[in-house]
């Protein structure tokens, strides 16, 4: 048997000497005589330490037991084995059945104490070679990354320069494409939003063409992977770092087998040259990136807040128990799926009920009210930094695009160069050119079709003036159906660090403590919904008014009161003569007095159909302050009593208001003017 075997596949491409040497060992079997010769080489570009696993050893060891082997051939003992354990089991097997061991120095009888004990020195020997080689190497290579300047493979987006020095890649569209992803994660807050927001406006993302050499790239759909692996890699901040990961071995099967890859914590990182090359973000930027990706990794082990993800709830994630200190978690019941947050700690303990439990809506149109009124002094402001940024998001993509543009005719440029270089007689070649060449040009034709309908950015100043209005409207705006759940979400998180709730059951009030960024804090209290309680709930100015106008007026003068106060139904819309008369029912309200008809109140048109005049003079009276009269709120009709109407002074206004012809207020104090006079 002549056993051949290289270490790496470096080795079986470049080291051909080695590999020769090797192989000539079945000339130097036939001249001790051998016929019959079998060469195993199964085993090249496989190391022999111990944590690989070798088919042709195995192959090996399995014919020496069988009996049927002579002699084994091998170039020097490292090629058998680099560890102990598979030399001696070698030697040992080689004793049982009385076969040789045979390399360039000589012929070894393993049953021989002599031979045994030089070929037990040997393997020694060549697995201390070994460590030491790898000591050596291994120092070299820890010294050099301590220096920052072990040329490690740097990600898309940097190259090494000829003086061990990093820098950007010379690719415009590359380093913009880098930065896109950093700025929309800033924005978004969520590596997947990021990944859809590039793949909705058709954004590609470089991959190598051999998968490792940033040489040429092949410009594909962008990924997840290809933007979380950005979002976490320290080197985009402008750090060198080696021994990020780590490798770990175990014993499978009696033989050991080795892992890479397994992610250390950033404390445990071997080397950290911080500044070490130019980035494009800061390291003050890179570490809030990781924590809000921790955020967003919510039902971890390690905690962290749930961010802005959509859904129903608005302060999903955001609610912490004051008796317990865990986050209450949303619960959706009912017939509509109404959200409930609750605090189950007790309940997935001890089987307990839940610590604390209340519906959403209340709550959460408490918080918005607070929140809108906390940001109503910046509305402008934000405003105006909203309408730039929508103008760099617009610039941002259309120069992404043109920089594609301007690849694609280039790659269709040189397509075409390459098929009129072609001879035209060649037509198993100008046939595949001419291919690449109209495929280039349709690539071409898409991505201007997509320029054209990206709006160009006029160069105009924001005017602060065109913003006054908006801070007067932000609740329409929070309320706009154009306003997802998700950016409701997003704001409450940018405002709100967390909101410490508790209930009072005999009060039955939830206690909210809000915890605004920067440290102040603002306490609310929440009247709960009773049993059979819904969020369609009338308000209480609109039912003051019912309540003090319903003795004396209709419910068709109410109704168009409360519509000129600009209040609302509990179901948001205007009041009608049925609306006002339900609510009455509902909460046992009786009707206007004048319906009973005992000529106590009078309304302005009966008082003005009593005197005989009309309802402007009724006007002219009362503003004069002749006539007394009430209004239960301002633009309420008036209430006027009858005694006050029968009063002599009323009688006497009126008769000198029948012969004076139109009324009018202060006549005394008008002066005429004619122009030119």
């Amino acid at each position: 048997m002549v056993y051949v075997r290289q270490s790496t596949g470096i080795q079986v491409t470049q080291h051909l000497e080695s590999q020769r040497r090797q192989f000539e060992l079945v000339d130097l079997a036939q001249s001790y005589g051998f016929h019959q010769i079998d060469v195993i080489d199964d085993d090249l570009g496989r190391s022999a330490c111990g944590a690989v696993a070798r088919p042709g050893f195995d192959k090996l060891v399995a014919l020496i037991c069988a009996g049927g082997v002579g002699a084994v051939f091998c170039l020097e003992a490292s090629r058998l084995a680099r560890n102990g354990r598979d030399w001696h089991h070698l030697l040992e097997l080689c004793g049982l059945v009385g076969a040789r061991v045979v390399d360039t120095d000589g012929i070894y009888d393993p049953c021989q104490p002599n031979d045994r004990l030089l070929l037990g020195m040997k393997g020694t020997i060549s697995e201390f070679q070994l460590n030491v080689m790898r000591a050596q190497m291994t120092d070299a290579l820890w010294s050099k990354a301590e220096r920052g300047e072990l040329r490690i493979l740097v990600p898309i987006g940097f190259t090494w320069d000829r003086e061990c020095s990093v820098t950007f890649d010379p690719d415009l569209r590359i380093q913009e494409v880098i930065r896109t992803i950093f700025d929309k994660f800033q924005e978004l807050g969520s590596a997947r939003q990021c990944m859809l927001w590039m793949t909705e406006r058709d954004l590609h993302f470089p991959r190598p063409l051999n998968g490792k050499r940033s040489t040429s790239f092949d410009w594909r759909t962008v990924t997840y992977r290809n933007v979380i692996c950005v979002l976490k890699n320290p080197f985009y901040a402008g750090a060198y770092v080696y021994g990020r990961t780590e490798k770990r071995t175990e014993i499978i099967e009696g033989r050991a087998r080795r892992s890479y890859g397994h992610l250390l914590p950033m404390d445990q990182w071997r080397v950290f040259i911080r500044d070490h090359h130019e980035g494009y973000i800061s390291w003050e930027q890179f570490e809030r990136n990781q924590q809000q990706l921790a955020q967003n990794s919510y039902s971890r082990r390690d905690g962290g807040t749930k961010s802005g993800r959509g859904g129903r709830a608005l302060l999903s994630g955001m609610l912490r128990c004051r008796r317990c200190g865990h986050i209450l978690t949303v619960a959706y019941t009912g017939r509509y799926h109404t959200p409930t947050y609750r605090c189950e700690q007790l309940r997935n303990a001890y089987g307990d009920s839940w610590c604390i439990k209340f519906g959403a809506w209340t709550v959460e149109s408490v918080v918005v009210g607070e929140l809108l009124r906390a940001v109503q002094p910046m509305a402008i402001e934000a405003a105006m930094e909203a309408e730039r940024q929508l103008k760099e998001k617009r610039d941002d993509a259309r120069k992404l695009h043109e920089m594609e543009l301007e690849q694609a005719r280039y790659e269709a440029q040189l397509a075409e160069r390459r098929y009129a270089a072609c001879d035209p007689e060649n037509r198993l070649i100008a046939s595949q050119l001419e291919a690449r060449w109209e495929e280039c040009l349709r690539r071409v034709e898409k991505i201007g079709n997509h320029l054209k309908e990206i709006p160009t950015s006029a160069p105009t100043e924001i005017i602060e003036e065109n913003f006054e209005g908006l801070a007067t409207d932000l609740e329409a705006a929070w309320n706009a159906p154009g306003t997802t759940m998700r950016t409701r979400q997003r704001i409450v998180h940018a405002l709100v660090d967390e909101i410490i709730v508790d209930v009072d059951e005999k009060l039955s009030e939830v206690i909210l403590l809000i915890r605004w960024k920067g440290g102040q804090h603002s306490e609310v209290k929440v009247k709960r919904n009773t049993t059979g309680g819904h969020r369609n709930i009338t308000s209480a100015e609109a039912e003051k008014v019912i309540r003090s106008m319903a003795g004396r007026w209709s419910d068709e003068h109410i109704a168009a009161t409360l519509n000129r106060m600009g209040l609302r139904t509990g179901t948001n819309r205007t009041w009608s003569k049925t609306s006002v008369q339900e609510f009455r029912t509902s909460h046992k309200i009786r009707a206007h007095k004048s319906v009973q008809k005992n000529n106590e109140w009078l309304t302005m048109s009966e008082v003005s159909k009593r005197l005989g005049v009309s309802n402007h003079v009724i006007r002219c009276l009362i503003k004069t302050g002749i006539l007394p009269a009430e209004q239960v709120v301002p633009g309420a009709p008036y209430q006027i009593r009858t005694l006050d109407v029968d009063c002599e002074k009323v009688t006497k206004a009126v008769a000198s208001r029948r012969h004076k012809g139109p009324c009018h207020e202060n006549t005394d104090s008008q002066t005429l003017r004619i122009p030119g006079v």
